[in-house]
């Protein structure tokens, strides 16, 4: 495999499991040092490093890049990846899960990136790359809060972008369909009837089946990778088809 991260270091918030750790492997297989940051930091796996962290929390976020830098010295990649799920139309969720989604998804992710800020301006490779969903621009079924929160990741990777050009920092954004994950994997077990609500999943996607974890974190890694210079302001789908594609249904 290419090593275009060789002598790079990452940082992945919610790298501990699901999208997050398929990105952390990928990035090292790619020759990145990747620290993930996650609240369940004993989770990590080496070779990866686990620093504990809560992004909803501006100290919690400070303190773990500053233990990224203190470890490994530089901090070239950022991966803002980390959040919480959320059901429900609009008459569901009150105001304080509101706030408590936002706090996460939203300014978790800008007070991730505000904190690697001042490392990322030292490397000649800085790259962040912020983890949106289908569901920023396509209407899903019983996801206003989620969907929220995912449109403003994609609104705000584009106005850094803008903001970093002069610094040479490109910030990009990954937009997954439904993953394979197993958060997706918990709420198929909440269903009444999971394998109904699994093929409902994987027909909505026309490529008939849900995203795989791999997939993703080979987008990402595109993303970041120092030989994509040209390759800025992009939110690149993953997502089987879901937002561009019309397909007619099966017979």
């Amino acid at each position: 495999m290419t090593q275009n991260f060789q002598g790079l270091v990452a940082a992945v918030t919610g790298g501990a499991s699901g999208l997050g750790k398929a990105i952390a492997d990928e990035l090292n297989a790619q020759g990145a040092r990747v620290y993930c940051l996650d609240l369940d930091a004993a989770g990590v796996q080496a070779p990866h490093v686990g620093v504990r962290c809560d992004i909803g929390d501006d100290d919690s976020v400070r303190e773990a890049i500053e233990t990224v830098v203190a470890d490994a010295g530089h901090l070239d990649v950022l991966v803002a990846n980390a959040g919480i799920g959320a059901q429900g139309d609009v008459l569901a969720n009150s105001d304080e899960e509101w706030l408590r989604v936002l706090n996460v998804n939203v300014i978790g992710s800008a007070r991730t990136v505000r904190h690697a800020f001042p490392h990322l301006e030292k490397s000649a490779s800085a790259a962040i790359v912020f983890t949106s969903s289908i569901a920023a621009s396509a209407g899903l079924p019983q996801r206003v809060l989620y969907s929220a929160s995912k449109g403003a990741i994609s609104a705000m990777t584009l106005a850094i972008a803008t903001d970093c050009l002069p610094l040479g920092i490109r910030v990009n954004a990954v937009a997954p369909g439904t993953a394979d994950t197993p958060w997706v994997g918990r709420l198929l077990d909440s269903a009444a009837d999971p394998d109904a609500e699994r093929a409902a999943l994987e027909a909505r996607q026309p490529s008939g089946r849900l995203v795989q974890p791999q997939e993703v974190a080979e987008a990402v890694a595109y993303l970041a990778s120092p030989t994509s210079g040209s390759t800025n302001g992009v939110i690149l789908a993953v997502d089987g088809g879901m937002y561009s594609l019309r397909p007619r249904p099966h017979a």
